[in-house]
């Protein structure tokens, strides 16, 4: 039984991580301070007697470093979320995103932490014309949450290079499925779609439509995080997760459509600044250095997200 600690635990995507490490028997601890994750997203990991919850902040140093002890891996999922909040308060996603990565880097270093796996983004690509997105193409940020990630990943690099701390960067791209939230002026777009279609209300598009999306559910995340705690020689390295195509957002509605069986009557509203206008993730990388593998490609995740949010109303 390894010893995993997840900041951000209570989130959406955390949360996804704890249950699955908890099933496979193995110790988990969350630290969270719940300012966007929700206590009942620990409900199935709090029947576990293998976890075991911290509230606090990872911009408090001294909490993060309690945290870690007795901890072999660190999943890093805390951050302020969002490319619309960002662009409304940079200040708190640069505290957070930025000094709160480094308190978690520092801390893991300290306490003899065997590897750190960071939660890194794809709007690091920027909005570059060249699809699919490689991991060895230059970054290009549009956002204060994109240049945020982005120094958390040279952060990362720099621990192991100068301290010999084990580190991997995971640059996820539009994750979605159970427990995301549909209700924050800042939702992403998929439980925000779905959420108003069960209400018989019209989804808001920000743009024409046709941006589009390399939309990856949430198990497939689950599984690069615990395959980049687990596979050698990666140290260091920087990989996508995501399904390796992509769908415009009328795509997504007419998928929607058909799983719902009700007609979206989509509103079409001016574009969101800092948007990006295409995401497609090349996974080559991640699929030869830590056995990454689509275990739910994008139709199938949208059926079983529907299926949880019709059945959470």
């Amino acid at each position: 039984m390894d010893r995993f600690l997840i900041t951000g635990g209570a989130g959406f995507i955390g949360s996804n991580i704890a249950d699955r490490l908890l099933e496979k028997g193995h110790f988990v601890r969350v630290m969270d301070n719940f300012f966007s994750g929700k206590r009942e997203n620990l409900d199935k990991a709090s029947a576990f007697g293998s976890f075991e919850l911290v509230e606090g902040d990872i911009r408090d140093v001294d909490a993060v470093r309690a945290a870690c002890r007795g901890i072999d891996f660190v999943l890093h999922e805390a951050a302020i979320p969002s490319v619309p909040r960002s662009m409304d308060d940079p200040l708190t996603s640069n505290d957070v995103n930025i000094n709160g990565t480094l308190n978690v880097l520092v801390a893991s270093r300290d306490s003899g932490i065997k590897r750190v796996v960071y939660a890194a983004s794809s709007s690091a690509y920027g909005d570059t014309p060249l699809l699919p997105k490689r991991e060895d193409m230059p970054p290009s940020p549009l956002s204060p949450y994109a240049v945020s990630k982005l120094a958390g990943e040279y952060y990362c690099r720099v621990f192991s290079g100068a301290y010999g701390l084990e580190t991997v960067c995971l640059r996820y791209f539009n994750i979605f499925g159970p427990r995301q939230d549909p209700l924050s002026t800042y939702a992403a777009v998929i439980p925000r779609f779905i959420s108003a279609m069960l209400r018989g209300e019209s989804p808001m598009v920000n743009g024409d439509g046709e941006q589009s999306r390399d939309f990856t559910y949430v198990e497939n995340v689950v599984q690069a995080n615990i395959n980049a705690c687990y596979s050698g020689g990666v140290s260091g390295m920087l990989f996508n997760v995501a399904c390796g195509e992509r769908f415009t957002l009328n795509d997504l509605i007419r998928q929607l459509e058909e799983i719902t069986k009700k007609k979206a009557n989509q509103r079409y509203l001016p574009p969101k600044k800092g948007d990006v206008r295409h995401s497609h993730a090349d996974i080559a990388r991640a699929r030869e250095y830590i056995d990454y593998r689509v275990a739910v490609d994008f139709r199938e995740g949208l059926r079983k997200t529907v299926a949880y949010f019709a059945e959470a109303r």
